[in-house]
């Protein structure tokens, strides 16, 4: 009988860590996940992405297994299409925490991704994605964000740096919502306690998996929670120095092969 393998799980986010600029997974990467997936490790994608945002790429990456969504609100099946589990943030919440957010730091633009797997993403005047791959709906007023179900919110600032919005938003908050810092120009809200290390522990449970086997990859601060329940992390070189601070190593860039170098040097 074979040795189970020292992790079990392989958790990677997308953006900044796996997918290369263009959007892709070299093939470098896709021979590294294989081969963990050849010695027993399972791969789980674990991204910010809600699901309508990642169905096409997952469809490209043939991949089939769970996804942890939209900052751990969604666990998604791949291949049988369906959400398995979804958190909603009450849109009477969010629009009182980004009131608070511009009571703090003046006007703030705002973007939601609504729920389920053809939830939209709908982004006010002044809005800019930060993901310009991504589609986006843009609606006159503020109020027209609230119209349907949502998993998280995306806050901008026209002058303020991604940390210090992050920051101040978090002073304010409180128990409102999760805030999240994900990507350039992305701080997100999401239901309070919800992020990637929830879900995360929500799909190893799923999958019969204790979450402490996981080796877990990132670049961003929102990867921190899924450090804190993986049983090892890894910064790539490209990382906010937040998550590099909190790694256990630090590998190459995305765009270096930074999660191929690991896994070769683990399962090779």
């Amino acid at each position: 009988m074979p040795t189970p393998p020292k992790y079990a799980l392989v958790a990677t986010d997308l953006d900044g860590t796996l997918l290369r600029r263009d959007d892709t997974v070299s093939p470098r990467s896709r021979a590294a996940l294989a081969r963990a997936a050849a010695s027993g490790a399972r791969h789980i994608v674990v991204t910010g992405r809600p699901v309508p945002g990642i169905r096409d790429l997952l469809a490209r990456l043939e991949y089939r297994g769970p996804v942890v969504c939209g900052q751990g609100t969604q666990l998604y099946d791949a291949g049988a299409g369906q959400i398995i589990r979804a958190a909603t943030l009450d849109r009477d919440l969010a629009d009182t925490a980004l009131g608070k957010i511009e009571a703090q730091v003046g006007p703030v633009f705002a973007a939601v991704d609504q729920g389920g797997t053809d939830g939209r993403t709908l982004i006010e005047p002044g809005y800019l994605m930060p993901h310009p791959a991504l589609p986006a709906v843009r609606v006159g007023h503020r109020e027209e964000l609230w119209e349907a179900p949502i998993v998280k919110v995306l806050v901008r600032h026209p002058d303020l740096t991604d940390d210090a919005l992050a920051d101040a938003a978090r002073a304010v908050v409180g128990d409102l919502a999760t805030v999240t810092l994900s990507g350039p120009g992305t701080v997100e809200l999401q239901p309070y306690g919800v992020d990637k290390g929830t879900g995360l522990a929500l799909a190893a449970e799923t999958l019969g998996v204790d979450p402490a086997a996981t080796i877990a990859f990132g670049d961003m601060p929102n990867d921190l929670p899924m450090f804190r329940r993986s049983g090892h992390g890894v910064a790539m070189a490209n990382a906010h120095p937040e998550l590099k601070a909190a790694a256990d190593e630090v590998t190459l860039t995305n765009e270096a092969d930074g999660v191929a170098v690991v896994l070769e040097r683990l399962f090779g």
